[in-house]
């Protein structure tokens, strides 16, 4: 009997061991199984390159995971940001081969970075962009050096926040010279603030990372801004990596066209076709993709304090919010022509990149969220300030549509089957 059960458990034993041995083996070709990796630059790998050709400058929220890097050299311009540390995605564009190429072209250096310092009109009697009495083409439309490759002084650098200032001259196609000192101060924000500033709760499970520009302009000559002779507008300009699953999203405010006027300007580079820009009762959606060059605006009586896009390929979420001031309607037009209405312009505008022609090169994989100030009518000593709030989300949908239900008004499943 003792004989029989010992040769019964031997055996049992065995067929465990033998079990186990398979499926310890099956474990092991699982573990082995190469992980699938996620298609991006991490902010580490922009930071590094962008410091080989200039100093850059890194500002870190209180958890050390949002990251922003700001460049002096190019205006105080926010290059890239991250709401996972060194090497989380970088959300900003990067020109990497005009950095490389280490040389600077004459019309314009489109070095990209998802928030740059730039000053208005571009078009019109009062550009800034073209000399007295030139056509208004390419040939002749200049990016004036100091919004293009003039450095800015640091005026104070701290772990969170940097400031610059500048003093500069600058002549309109009127022929009016503008005496005046830029103040910027880029401003990196904890979690809790970014909460407080847009009223939402961030859940555990979403990355984040969040910046405020504070953007003043001084006259500082002895004449002053007259709308006779000319005005400026600042004008923020941030160029963000496109996927093909990108939406732009801008709430608007409805109502009759008669009061206030078409919902969106959508005839920049030709009208935007129908499958690319979509105008619902109070909101539009607009394809951020890259692959088809073309812009909208909204004018003041239209546009919100708020804007965003949506990358549904990556779950990333980014809303831009700016300061409008009530019942301010002067706005300066960049229509490249001699206009009838040069202070009916856009306050709000979003670019996106693509082949300017069949077969032609574009600029890169990206497109843009724009926000202006009024038209400035600054008498001598004054001064004016606009403030821009960008923020990126990174995470599940679910609690990424809370936000954009939230600030936009719109939900994630809207967004996304849009198009």
């Amino acid at each position: 009997m003792d004989r029989i059960t010992n040769k019964h458990f031997l055996q049992s034993i065995g067929i465990l061991l033998a079990i186990i041995l398979v499926i310890g083996c099956d474990t092991k070709k699982t573990e082995s199984k190469p992980e699938p990796v996620e298609d991006y630059t991490s902010f580490a790998d922009d930071f590094t390159f962008m410091s080989e050709y200039t100093d850059m400058i890194e500002l870190t929220d209180p958890t050390g995971q949002g990251k922003i890097a700001v460049s002096a050299a190019l205006q105080g311009r926010v290059m890239t940001s991250s709401a996972a540390g060194s090497e989380g995605r970088s959300y900003g564009w990067i020109n990497r081969e005009l950095f490389a190429s280490r040389d600077t072209l004459e019309h314009i250096n489109v070095f990209g970075g998802e928030e740059r310092f730039w000053l208005g009109p571009e078009g019109g009697q009062y550009s800034i962009f073209f000399e007295k009495g030139t056509e208004f083409s390419l040939d002749n439309w200049y990016t004036p050096r100091l919004i293009d490759v003039e450095p800015f002084e640091i005026k104070k650098n701290t772990p969170n926040s940097v400031s610059f200032t500048k003093k500069a001259a600058l002549t309109n196609y009127s022929d009016f010279s503008f005496e005046l000192e830029i103040e910027r101060k880029v401003e990196i924000l904890s979690a809790h603030t970014i909460s407080a500033e847009l009223g939402v709760d961030i859940e555990m499970d979403i990355k984040s990372v969040a910046y405020r520009t504070t953007n003043t302009l001084s006259n500082i000559g002895d004449k002053d801004w007259q709308k006779e002779t000319g005005l400026l507008s600042i004008w923020l300009l941030g160029m963000y990596n496109a996927s093909s699953s990108t939406t732009i999203i801008i709430p608007f405010y409805p109502g009759s066209e008669e009061i206030l006027g078409k919902p969106v300007t959508d005839d920049y580079f030709g009208k935007v076709p129908s499958e690319r820009l979509i105008v619902k009762d109070s909101v539009l959606y607009f394809s951020g993709d890259a692959t088809y060059r073309s812009k909208i605006g909204l004018s003041p009586s239209r546009a919100k304090d708020i804007l965003g896009s949506y990358d549904s390929e990556n779950s990333v979420l980014t809303i831009v919010k700016y300061n409008k001031p009530a019942g301010v309607s002067n706005y300066v037009n960049s229509l490249w022509e001699l206009q009838e209405q040069p202070y009916k312009g856009d306050v709000v505008n979003s670019y996106n990149d693509g082949p300017p022609a069949p077969g032609e090169k574009q600029l890169g994989q990206f497109y843009e969220l724009e926000t202006s100030s009024p038209a400035l009518a600054l008498k001598v000593g004054e001064k004016s300030t606009h403030t821009q709030l960008t923020c990126h989300f990174e995470g599940d949908e679910k609690s990424l549509n809370k936000i954009a239900q939230q600030l936009l008004g719109v939900s994630i499943e809207e967004i996304v089957n849009i198009f």
